[in-house]
């Protein structure tokens, strides 16, 4: 396996490390290369693995698109072939994806961390959209997912300023779900896996796809896709139950 994107195993989480520190994990064609070759096996492993964490190694989450990689395009006349599928690939993975981001996140690698369920930020995280700084435009899903998540307004504030915001702006903003301060972050990152990973993996699964299939649709449009008509029980729900039943006797 690529050495450019680390996998680890702990107790049902797989973490995806994008190995490039010297070069603030910078992407590049391979990079995406290696990403999608453990995304399409992850795809398959839903019974071993019931979360996907997304993260950089050492002190960032990744700089955006190595622009060495992409002045080449653009000397050559071509246009950067940014793999936006593998994005896809990424969002739509059947089991929930965190998207860790500590220090940099900007543009391409932006568009990465968009591609997760949930963003959980360091304090000190800096979130950026400079596609326009560099006279490049989003093809990744940006320009859709970037509004979705903070609005149109304050989407339009990021991509036109080319501002960067802290951690804990992007909570405020909605970009990030939550903001660890920086000493705590893998503490607190692990802590919020836990939670995830104690729920039915099942029921996770399924809650990510109708969130992500009945997203534009009305109540009445999802039901004709028979989004919600399943017998809303998942195969270890009796289980669960008669455990919470049996500790209430108990009084705990």
């Amino acid at each position: 396996m690529n050495s450019l994107v680390l996998r680890s195993d702990d107790r049902g989480a797989a973490t995806l490390t994008l190995n490039r520190p010297e070069k603030l994990n910078a992407l590049t064609k391979e990079v995406f290369e290696a990403l999608e070759e453990h995304v399409d096996k992850l795809a398959h492993e839903t019974k071993t693995v019931g979360l996907v964490i997304l993260r950089g190694a050492g002190a960032n989450f990744s700089s955006g698109y190595d622009l060495s990689e992409v002045q080449q395009y653009i000397k050559a006349h071509a246009k950067p072939h940014f793999h936006s599928e593998v994005i896809e690939k990424v969002a739509k993975l059947p089991q929930p994806v965190i998207s860790a981001v500590q220090g940099h996140c900007s543009t391409g690698a932006l568009e990465l961390a968009l591609a997760g369920d949930l963003i959980v930020a360091s304090e000190s995280a800096q979130f950026a959209d400079v596609y326009s700084r560099w006279g490049l435009t989003p093809i990744w899903g940006l320009s859709l997912r970037l509004p979705h998540r903070v609005g149109a307004a304050k989407a339009s504030e990021m991509m036109l300023t080319c501002r960067t915001y802290s951690g804990i702006e992007a909570q405020h903003m909605h970009l990030a779900n939550l903001c660890f301060p920086d000493d705590q972050f893998d503490a607190q990152l692990a802590a919020l896996t836990a939670d995830i990973l104690a729920n039915s993996w099942y029921a996770n699964r399924v809650n990510k796809h109708a969130l992500i299939e009945s997203d534009s649709l009305t109540l009445e449009q999802a039901h004709s896709l028979e989004l919600f008509k399943n017998e809303g029980v998942a195969p270890d729900a009796a289980q669960r139950v008669s455990k919470f039943l049996k500790k209430g006797a108990k009084g705990a």
